[in-house]
């Protein structure tokens, strides 16, 4: 199984698109590895640069990540890049479900919570862990910790669990 925890890149921006995840000028790679180094490279919000995401694991973001086009590369740059879950108010479905089958999180948060998140931590060094069975998230600084949980369907925690589609077919078929 992957794992679901690490030091946290809070991008505070919604309608982050999968051009800016990974530009289109990259879908002719034919490995997952060969994205990793343009990951977020188009994204232009002020105070970030791709350096940021030296050792994150983990990205809390606004409302409609992953909208535009729908491609399972911007799981893939994510993934490679050793990012495996993104907090979010809403996903664009096809990006949130390409999450899932590539067995990583998309976790969708009230906008309340989404706000708490970066009023309370988005200027800390913050670790986020996931408790995929308890369906909650651990945040934690050197000040402070808490649980937060959050919904999850069974075939999403499944798909999770055997690290995605490719994984439950295997185990399942």
């Amino acid at each position: 199984m992957k794992t679901f925890s690490g030091k946290v890149l809070f991008l505070d921006r919604s309608d982050i698109n999968t051009d800016e995840i990974i530009p289109a000028k990259y879908l002719t790679e034919i490995t997952k590895a060969a994205l990793k180094p343009y990951l977020l490279e188009d994204l232009f919000l002020e105070g970030f640069s791709t350096s940021d995401l030296k050792d994150k694991a983990v990205i809390v973001t606004r409302a409609n990540f992953g909208c535009g086009s729908s491609r399972e590369h911007a799981p893939w740059a994510l993934e490679v890049n050793d990012i495996n879950v993104v907090i979010a108010e809403n996903f664009a479905r096809i990006f949130r479900q390409n999450m899932y089958n590539c067995g990583m999180f998309a976790i969708e948060m009230p906008k309340d919570v989404i706000d708490y998140l970066f009023k309370t931590y988005a200027d800390k060094e913050v670790t986020i862990s996931v408790d995929v069975d308890g369906a909650s998230i651990r945040i934690q600084t050197p000040e402070k910790s808490e649980n937060i949980p959050f919904a999850i369907g069974g075939f999403d925690k499944t798909l999770v669990k055997e690290g995605g589609w490719v994984g439950f077919a295997n185990n399942n078929y």
